[in-house]
C-alpha cells in the first residue's frame, strides 16, 4: 500500500504549444516546476497533491506519478525489469489495470508489443506471489501504468488521471467539429481576458469557448464535473479525502453578477446544444445566447473586451470559396462594430486568414489535433491607431 503523502517526480502532460498555460495553472496552485518541456512539465508532488492537480487543471492531459526510472537498452530486457517492481504495493490482486507506453527505441516497432510485455510481467509477478492475477484491458477504467522509454532511459509512472483531462466532463453534446475543452481554455488564457470586461463569441457552435470563459471567470474547475479517475484504484486511496476535495471545489466558486459573456450562432440547433452543455456546466445563466448571423451579434459598447471567433477552416468542413467570404465578413464586422475590443480568430488555414483584411498584431501557435493553428490577435481601433 502506498503512502499518499510520499513525494515523487510528477510529470504533467499537455498538448504541444500549451505548456505556457499549463505552467501558469501549476504555479497558481503553488507548485514550482523543476523542468518545463514542449509537451509538459515536471514537479515534485505527492499522490495526495496529484488528486488536487487532476481536479483543478484545465489545460493538462495527464498527471503521471513516477514509480521508477531505469536503464533499458532493448525490448528483450523489458520483462525482467518490469517484473522486479513491487506491483502488489500499487494494485489490488482483484483490481483492474491498463498499460500505455510512449517508446522511442530502435528495438521496438510498435508500442503495442511493449504494452504486452509490461502487462505479462505484472500479472506473472502476481501469480507467483498471490496465486492469481488482476484483470487487465485496453480501457482506462482502472489503474493505469504508463511507460516512457527513449533511447536507453525508461520511466514507469502511475497515470493518476486515467482518461484524458482535456475533456472537462460537461460537454454532453459536442456538435460539429468541436474544439477540445483544454484547448479552448488555453486559447482563452492566451487572450489575457481579465473577466471584468465582456467576452463575445460569435459562431459559437456547441458553446465550448463561452462555457470555458464562464468556468474560468467563476473558479469552476473541471473536477466538479468528473467523479472517476485512475488514482481511485491505487492501494491506499482514501475516498473520504477525495469527496472532501470535491467539496472544496464547490466552495471556491465565486459568482460574478456583472459578468458579460455573449455566444451567438446562426444555427438554432447549435445554440440549443450550447445551452444544454452550459446547463450541465451550471453556467447557462451567465451566458447571453443569441440566434443570429455573427454580424448581427449584439456587442456591448462599454466596457470593451474580447471578441473571439473559432470559424471553420476548410480542411474538414465547408468549401474554401464560401469560407473566403465568411473571413472577409469577420474582418468587416470587427472593424465596423467592435472598435475598442481586442479581436481574436482561431484558425488552421492561414490562406483564409489573409482574407480578413486586418493586420494581426500577434500570431499565437497552437495545435488542434494534428492541425497547425494560429490564434490571431487584432487591436481594433476607431479610425487610425494614432487617433
Amino acid at each position: 500500500m502506498l503512502d499518499f503523502n510520499a513525494k515523487s517526480k510528477v510529470f504533467i502532460t499537455c498538448k504541444d504549444r500549451s505548456v505556457e498555460y499549463l505552467e501558469k495553472e501549476v504555479r497558481e496552485l503553488g507548485f514550482i516546476p523543476d523542468h518545463v518541456m514542449r509537451t509538459g512539465l515536471e514537479i515534485s508532488a505527492t499522490l495526495e497533491e496529484c488528486m488536487d492537480l487532476n481536479l483543478h487543471l484545465r489545460t493538462a492531459s495527464h498527471v503521471l506519478y513516477e514509480i521508477k526510472s531505469f536503464y533499458l537498452q532493448n525490448a528483450a530486457d523489458i520483462y525482467r525489469k518490469i517484473k522486479s517492481i513491487p506491483w502488489e504495493d500499487y494494485l489490488d490482486v482483484d483490481g483492474y489495470f491498463s498499460v500505455n507506453s510512449v517508446v522511442d527505441n530502435e528495438s521496438v516497432t510498435t508500442p503495442l508489443i511493449v504494452n504486452v510485455k509490461v502487462k505479462d510481467a505484472i500479472v506473472d509477478r502476481f501469480r507467483e506471489l498471490k496465486g492469481r492475477r488482476p484483470d487487465s484491458g485496453s480501457d482506462f477504467s482502472g489503474l493505469v501504468f504508463q511507460l516512457f522509454w527513449k533511447g536507453t532511459q525508461a520511466t514507469m509512472y502511475l497515470n493518476t488521471s486515467g482518461e484524458t483531462l482535456a475533456k472537462h466532463g460537461y460537454r454532453k453534446i459536442p456538435g460539429k467539429a468541436p474544439m477540445m475543452e483544454a484547448l479552448a481554455a488555453a486559447t482563452i488564457y492566451a487572450t489575457e481576458w481579465n473577466t471584468r470586461v465582456p467576452f463575445i463569441n460569435p459562431m459559437c457552435g456547441s458553446g465550448t469557448l463561452a462555457i470555458e470563459a464562464a468556468l474560468i471567470a467563476t473558479n469552476r474547475y473541471p473536477g466538479l464535473y468528473r467523479d472517476q479517475y485512475a488514482f481511485q484504484h491505487i492501494l491506499g486511496y482514501d475516498e473520504n479525502a477525495f469527496w472532501a476535495k470535491k467539496k472544496k471545489l464547490e466552495n471556491k466558486i465565486k459568482e460574478i453578477p456583472e459578468l458579460v459573456i455573449v455566444a451567438s450562432d446562426i444555427s438554432l440547433q447549435a445554440i440549443s446544444y450550447a445551452k444544454e452543455n452550459a446547463i450541465t456546466a451550471g453556467v447557462d445563466h451567465m451566458i447571453d445566447f443569441q440566434v443570429c448571423d455573427f454580424a448581427e451579434t449584439e456587442i456591448p459598447e462599454k466596457p470593451r473586451g474580447v471578441i473571439m471567433f473559432n470559424p471553420e477552416y476548410g480542411d474538414r468542413l465547408g468549401v474554401d470559396d464560401e469560407l473566403e467570404q465568411t473571413y472577409r465578413r469577420m474582418g468587416d464586422f470587427m472593424k465596423q462594430k467592435c472598435a475598442g475590443y481586442r479581436g481574436y480568430i482561431f484558425t488552421g488555414n492561414m490562406a483564409l486568414a489573409k482574407k480578413v483584411g486586418l493586420k494581426a498584431n500577434r500570431r499565437i501557435e497552437f495545435w488542434n489535433g494534428t492541425i497547425d493553428c494560429r490564434l490571431l490577435k487584432y487591436e481594433l481601433y476607431r479610425g487610425s491607431k494614432e487617433e
